[in-house]
């Protein structure tokens, strides 16, 4: 990868990586509606919350985070291979 390219490459992949933040975090919301039939996860702090029900939170929202973050790194990489022909890495 050129320095032009890896140029290019970062302001994209660093906008990519915020939206994909938003959207894991509104995913994660509607997740747990449903799971937990709360509005809002659990703040650690909290301690009128159980620890088994703040430490599923925060594994739910660790995975689904990184799933999000995997799938908009990997359309990101692909994105930018067709529009200059040539791998991000």
């Amino acid at each position: 990868m050129s320095a032009a390219s890896k140029a290019m490459y970062k302001p994209l992949s660093l906008a990519t990586s915020v939206l994909g933040g938003i959207a894991a975090g509104a995913v994660f919301q509607q997740v747990w509606k449903r799971v937990a039939h709360q509005d809002t996860a659990p703040d650690p702090h909290d301690l009128t919350r159980s620890s088994k029900e703040v430490l599923i939170s925060a594994a739910l929202q660790g995975a689904i985070f990184a799933v999000v973050k995997a799938a908009v790194d990997r359309m990101g990489a692909k994105s930018y291979r067709a529009l200059a022909h040539e791998s991000p890495v």
